[in-house]
């Protein structure tokens, strides 16, 4: 009886030490996914409806294929990383602000005064970005137009209030849509957002633009149109 009482013992003691191994590999192999400040607003473990809206951005964007559930596992947080990657953000796999900004997605945070100012050589590079893939034909006058449409809708209950947001809102700008703002900009693009970013708004106001020979929709020509630069109609 004392033998099978120790056999067993030493059985218990070998399995818990195997359990306790594997979790402690298991956790050197993920322990890059909590390695977040509390300032992260959904990661790894994070369940609930703002994951939801997440994954369901991230499904219409193509970039998540899983089950819309509110749980952020490791699909949501590999499709995370994927539009990370994809738009210029730090490629960390959480959902913070500027991620969720980009998303088109609440942050939590107060809207700041400041959020259309350069606050940041990320959102200069964004918004250079940005004027390059929708108006590098255009002249410098019509690229800095351009931004400071942009920098408009910041400050618009209408639209999101970060630049990453504007410019990331589904189906707000051609160029993310086709991919053309993944090019590189050249140095008239930086110097037109640059511009904007410092105060400059040609548009008097704008907050909407496009090219009347090639735009498709009937809702934009209902707009009042307030400026006439190069090929666009800069609109309110």
């Amino acid at each position: 009886m004392a033998l099978r009482k120790r056999v067993l013992l030493v059985i218990a003691t070998i399995t818990i030490l195997s359990i306790l191994s594997a979790s402690i590999i298991f956790r050197e192999e993920i322990s890059h996914l909590y390695g977040y400040s509390k300032a992260a607003l959904s990661y790894y473990g994070s369940t609930g409806q703002e994951v939801k809206n997440i994954q369901y951005k991230l499904a219409i964007w193509k970039y998540y294929d899983g089950k819309i559930d509110g749980v952020y596992g490791y699909k949501t947080y590999t499709a995370v990383r994927k539009f990370q990657a994809k738009n210029g953000l730090k490629v960390d796999g959480i959902a913070g602000p500027e991620t969720l900004a980009a998303l088109g997605l609440p942050t939590g945070q107060a809207a700041k005064t400041t959020s259309a100012q350069p606050s940041s050589n990320r959102n200069l590079d964004l918004l250079a970005h940005l004027v390059y893939g929708e108006a590098r034909g255009e002249p410098y006058i019509g690229q800095v137009a351009v931004a400071a449409v942009v920098l408009n809708r910041t400050r618009d209950s209408r639209f999101p209030n970060t630049i990453a947001g504007v410019i990331y809102q589904p189906g707000a700008f051609d160029a993310v849509s086709d991919g053309q703002i993944n090019l590189a900009p050249n140095e008239t693009a930086y110097k037109a957002a640059k511009d904007a970013l410092n105060g400059w708004d040609p548009t008097g106001g704008a907050i909407y633009y496009y090219n009347p020979s090639t735009a498709t929709s009937k809702w934009i020509w209902s707009r009042k149109i307030v400026k006439v630069i190069g090929k666009h109609n800069f609109a309110i």
